[in-house]
């Protein structure tokens, strides 16, 4: 699946004061990992965001939210934002700096090497 090129750019553009980002293609998007922690991807028009679950209540009525569902399960603390949730930039920093303030606190998945 293509990911669109300008929800990127505009995610790209609100996670430049992090100091180590990185972008990675995985869940047929573009994954932005930040300190080696995946928080946020960009797949087709939609978002899929890491966040705290114990907020899954509240980001759950926020507009464009979708639950994140991955083998017929859903995925707490993720969530799909469809382009509606992404329309304005306060919306499009709202789901970013949802995902930067789990980031600090997230556990990487990062293969270590023995």
């Amino acid at each position: 699946m293509a990911y669109n090129q300008e929800l990127a750019r505009r995610v790209r553009e609100l996670l430049k004061p992090e100091k180590n980002v990185t972008e990675k293609k995985m869940f047929g998007g573009l994954a932005f990992l930040v300190n080696d922690k995946m928080c946020i991807t960009v797949g087709g028009d939609d978002l899929m965001c890491r966040f705290d679950p114990a907020l899954q209540k509240e980001v759950s009525m926020k507009k464009g939210y979708q639950p994140t569902v991955m083998k017929g399960r859903e995925l707490k603390g993720y969530c799909d934002v469809n382009p509606e949730g992404t329309k304005s930039e306060a919306d499009l920093s709202y789901w970013v700096n949802l995902c930067l303030d789990f980031n600090k606190h997230a556990k990487s998945s990062k293969k270590q090497n023995n």
